[in-house]
């Protein structure tokens, strides 16, 4: 990243699209960060990025099912004993997952599915994350990626005052619902730590091809993923709470 160097990064759900755009991405930059922590669920199937950890020596291989509270609490002891005092800049919440469910086709257990993994798994995360984002806190100036950021992985779907203009996601009734209280918590967050000095925004990172966005998605993973390098490399105070699209743009709750 550009400008102050965010020394360290650890991203959820890298298996595939983008969070496997955005560990290579990042693991390439110039300069980059020393620690690129990639994690997901099932690392032994993750051949893309098995191969990217053997290509750059700053990729951190990390097995975490954000689901799964031991998991969480196993991974942050290895990312702490990989860190140590000087803790975690930037925490990059992307796990998620979607199904298709119109009005029609929704039910109770999808809903709550898609729940638990997009919206209560990214503040239980967060959570348990807090310790080594303080660390880092402490240990730096000003507002960003550079100190203590955590980025949450929203979509143009969650966005209430959009919701005529993008009919084509009345098709995602769980997703986007999911990802518009991801949204309230990206505010909780950014309110609740500002003393900490902890930046906190929601990201909507385009429509790209990836096996959620689909083929229709006008965006490559390789065009889109340098927009949202610099728009992380660029945060300041001024987007604490933001809800901002992959070019920095800001866009409507």
């Amino acid at each position: 990243m550009a400008q102050q160097r965010c020394r360290s990064v650890l991203i959820t759900g890298c298996s595939r699209g983008i969070g496997l755009g955005l560990a290579r991405g990042l693991a390439a930059a110039s300069p980059a960060p020393d620690w690129v922590i990639a994690t997901c669920r099932c690392p032994e199937k993750a051949q893309e990025l098995q191969q990217l950890s053997k290509q750059y020596s700053n990729i951190k291989l990390l097995q975490l099912d954000v689901v799964c509270e031991n998991s969480i609490k196993k991974v942050v002891k290895e990312v702490e004993e990989i860190l140590g005092d000087k803790g975690l800049n930037c925490l990059i919440n992307n796990a998620g997952i979607n199904v298709v469910a119109s009005l029609e086709e929704v039910t109770a257990e999808t809903m709550l599915t898609i729940y638990e993994t997009n919206t209560v798994a990214q503040l239980m995360v967060t959570k348990a994350f807090l310790p080594l984002l303080r660390k880092a806190a402490q240990l730096s100036t000003g507002m960003g990626c550079h100190r203590a950021a955590i980025i949450n992985m929203s979509s143009l779907a969650a966005s209430m005052q959009l919701v005529k203009a993008n009919e084509m996601f009345l098709k995602v009734y769980p997703y986007r619902i999911a990802k518009t209280a991801l949204n309230m918590i990206t505010r909780c967050l950014a309110a609740d730590l500002k003393e900490d000095r902890i930046l906190c925004i929601s990201l909507h990172p385009g429509w790209i091809q990836t096996d959620m966005g689909g083929d229709m998605a006008p965006l490559q993973i390789q065009e889109a993923i340098p927009g949202i390098l610099s728009v992380l490399a660029n945060l300041s105070e001024k987007d604490n709470g933001s809800f901002l699209d992959g070019q920095g743009g800001t866009l409507p709750w």
